[in-house]
């Protein structure tokens, strides 16, 4: 399925030239150092080992030019602890998209949080438990043989910047060293550092081909994590064809390949509220700033059915702050989900079993109606397998028993 690309339209003749208009060039060369040739430098002299890409993956362009490799399997899933307790649907749906695909991936049960909740509300400045939490993962993500997949934009923001911090202080690279040691790991860094939907942006095409709803009449909103393109910018995906490559292409491309129009507003830039310290020490700003300063640009300079991203807390930011606002009769009412959660609806994964959307605080019902998915008959489904389990509270909902419900 092929897809006109995104142009950004400016209402005021006087307003700036559009981007495609300017005449855009990348820097003949990129203005930031390639953090994989310092890595690869650092394992030459015995420092630490580079855990590569696996085969099969897919290069693609970053910000300033540089390829970067997406695997396609043999993926070490890192998932985030606020998708777990918040929105469970986010990471199921990622899982469930790599088993239609039929692809080797782990989901280890020794993962430990990446702590970027202490370090982003700056409860915590203990530079090298912080780096020793990362690299401790990264060597279970070898041991297991396996390479990382970072769901959560904030690990992954997170741990772009303790790169940083490894390759330029020696004396943090000793210190946790010696954690690694006591714990009988070794000092492992990947290659290249992969959030979750990098993989979902290489993998649009292949999930058009399985698509089995029509979202031609969708309209969507975007809202790219700050945590995935402000920080390390030069590390996130960006796409001529998207934007003109002045926006990272992530989650529009996906919209686009689906068939859905991706609608622009004036605060595309702007961070979804969650902002971490705010949003546990002054909550009512967190809320206000997503749902005044986000959510009702969008409703009314484009008006989406829905509004999709790719980080827990902006996905969980962005959908339970409306019903705040609502109480105040604001012009909010968007449902949000992740980009994931999208991508598994279009390929038919049940809204509840799988994509779990009655965790989420807008109704989704208009949505599904919408995409042509009967979401009566889901959730009587969903309540059976629901009464099924409260008669039997040792068992669990399996793969197979999610499938033989669709």
């Amino acid at each position: 399925m092929t897809s006109a690309p995104v142009q950004l339209e400016m209402a005021d003749k006087s307003a700036p030239l559009k981007a495609s208009e300017r005449g855009f060039e990348r820097p003949a060369e990129p203005p930031t150092e390639d953090l994989r040739e310092q890595l690869f430098e650092l394992e030459a002299a015995g420092e630490l080992e580079v855990q590569r890409v696996p085969e099969p993956f897919i290069e693609v362009e970053t910000k300033y030019g540089r390829k970067k490799k997406i695997p396609i399997e043999n993926t070490w899933h890192h998932k985030s602890c606020g998708q777990c307790g918040h929105i469970p649907g986010y990471s199921t749906a990622i899982f469930w998209l790599n088993r239609q695909f039929g692809l080797d991936y782990h989901d280890p049960r020794d993962q430990t949080s990446c702590t970027a909740w202490n370090y982003y509300a700056s409860s915590t400045s203990n530079p090298a438990a912080q780096a020793a939490v990362a690299c401790r993962n990264f060597a279970q993500a070898k041991l297991d043989g396996y390479f990382p997949l970072i769901h959560c934009g904030t690990s992954y923001g997170h741990y772009k910047e303790v790169r940083n911090e490894l390759l330029h202080h020696p004396e943090l690279r000793a210190q946790v060293r010696q954690i690694l040691e006591r714990l009988g790991l070794p000092f492992v860094f990947p290659e290249e550092v992969v959030h979750y939907s990098e993989w979902v942006h290489v993998m649009r095409d292949d999930i058009a081909k399985k698509q089995i709803y029509d979202f031609s009449d969708i309209t969507a909103t975007v809202h790219p994590a700050c945590h995935y393109h402000k920080l390390v910018v030069e590390d996130a995906i960006y796409d001529r064809d998207l934007y003109d490559g002045q926006r990272t292409a992530i989650v529009s491309g996906l919209v686009k390949a689906l068939g859905a129009t991706v609608a622009d507003y004036s605060t595309w830039h702007d961070c979804c509220g969650f902002g971490f310290r705010h949003i546990l020490v002054s909550r009512d700003f967190s809320r206000s700033f997503a749902t005044i300063r986000k959510i009702e640009r969008m409703k009314e300079e484009a008006d989406p059915d829905v509004t999709l991203t790719h980080d827990t807390g902006c996905v969980t930011t962005l959908d339970k702050s409306q019903f705040s606002t609502q109480a105040h009769n604001r012009n909010v009412g968007i449902p949000v989900m992740s980009d994931a959660q999208f991508a598994a609806l279009s390929m038919g994964a049940h809204p509840y079993l799988i994509c779990q959307l009655h965790w989420h605080g807008v109704d989704m019902k208009p949505l599904l109606e919408l995409m042509g998915i009967d979401h009566v008959k889901a959730w009587k489904e969903f309540e059976r397998v629901a009464d099924h389990l409260k008669d039997n509270p040792e068992e669990y909902l399996t793969w197979e028993e999610c499938l033989d419900e669709q």
